[in-house]
């Protein structure tokens, strides 16, 4: 296991650089104000980019910046790379999809680019189709292929049955189906990953507290969590019920007293039936009452913090913060992050992230 320790330079010099369909325009990196940019489960990441639309002319005049659509127009492709100027990752790619400007009283006009990643293009139309004697696996390459990416998908192959699409997007659709096998996909380059949350592992990620880490905050709490997760339904082709009981089968990462187990010797047994989803046979009902299970269980520690900006925090990333209470201190499961850029605070990264376990107390 690679274990990666951000920013350990001497100088760490973090800024966007920005390029629309393929090209580097020094006037739109000169102008960039901020940057953001938002990731969750699911998929579908959005950039946001501020520039002031004022610029000076070699012959002393001054002007509008980019009312010309020569570099910044809708439509256009943009990629977004991130971390040191010296070595820059790239943390995004998509479609500029809208263009928003601003003329305050007291300040320079400034333009705002909106951007998505590729799934957006996944959400634009609903339709209803039957999807006969299927997996997810190939459901999630037929969908990668309708918006021209590779597709990437680990494991989600046995999952082979008849999925009914019902005026949904194909993004909500994968959404779910990947959601009840607890699974997730996102847009990487110019590719769809899928795999169930037990694969995901983009990056381990150590980080200290007052160095790397800026600050955090943690909650355990019981509220949701159970002892187990039952479910049932009815097989019409052999006419017999069907059931699935779990206790818990991919808790992620993280070491330590699990939620359930504390909420069994504070508040005894209990335990959580999911009636409303239907299931026919019993490997999915198995499936279902184990990603219920595990995503109640993963969801008992949570942590939000901000750390210097660094393109490695991602979904699926695993942290491990140090220099925490003894509690607290353990591997967290990345669940969204907010990369965020601008010229006074610099590059920072806020994330969520989740364990099932909580430390010994100290």
């Amino acid at each position: 296991m690679t274990i990666t320790v951000l920013n350990r330079a001497p100088v760490y010099n973090p800024r966007p650089v920005v390029e629309i369909d393929g090209q580097r325009f020094d006037k739109v990196n000169a102008l960039l104000l901020t940057m953001a940019m938002r990731e969750q489960e699911g998929g579908l990441s959005a950039m946001e980019l501020r520039l002031s639309n004022i610029a000076s002319d070699p012959d002393g005049s001054a002007g509008y910046a980019f009312e010309d659509e020569r570099e910044i127009r809708l439509g256009s492709s943009i990629t977004v790379f991130a971390g040191d100027v010296s070595a820059p990752q790239e943390l995004f790619r998509g479609i500029i999809t809208g263009l928003e400007v601003e003329f305050p009283e007291a300040e320079p006009p400034e333009l705002l680019i909106l951007a998505e990643d590729k799934l957006q293009q996944a959400r634009m139309t609903r339709r209803s189709h039957t999807w006969r004697d299927m997996s997810i696996a190939d459901i999630a390459h037929e969908i990668a292929g309708r918006l021209s990416l590779q597709a990437r998908v680990t494991g989600l192959s046995s999952s082979t049955g008849t999925w009914v699409q019902l005026n949904e997007s194909d993004l909500a659709f994968l959404r779910r189906l990947l959601r009840r096998f607890d699974a997730d996909m996102q847009i990487v380059e110019d590719r769809l990953e899928a795999a169930p949350i037990s694969e995901v592992q983009r990056q381990v990620i150590e980080m200290a507290m007052f160095h790397d880490l800026r600050s955090v905050r943690f909650i355990a709490d019981l509220a949701h969590q159970v002892s187990a997760v039952t479910c049932a339904g009815w097989n019409p082709l052999t006419g017999r019920s069907v059931s699935g009981r779990s206790s818990g089968v991919n808790l992620g990462p993280g070491q330590g007293r699990r939620g359930f187990d504390l909420l069994r010797d504070a508040m005894g047994e209990r335990s959580e039936h999911v009636g409303h989803i239907p299931v026919s046979n019993d490997d999915e009902a198995q499936a279902l009452a184990d990603t219920v299970f595990d995503q109640r269980a993963r969801g008992f520690v949570r942590a939000e913090g901000t750390a210097t900006g660094h393109p490695s925090i991602r979904i699926g990333s695993h942290l491990q913060l140090r220099g925490v209470s003894a509690r607290f201190e353990n591997t967290y499961y990345v669940v969204s992050t907010h990369h965020r850029y601008d010229v006074q605070s610099g590059y920072l990264t806020d994330f969520k992230a989740e364990s099932s376990a909580l430390g010994e107390a100290s």
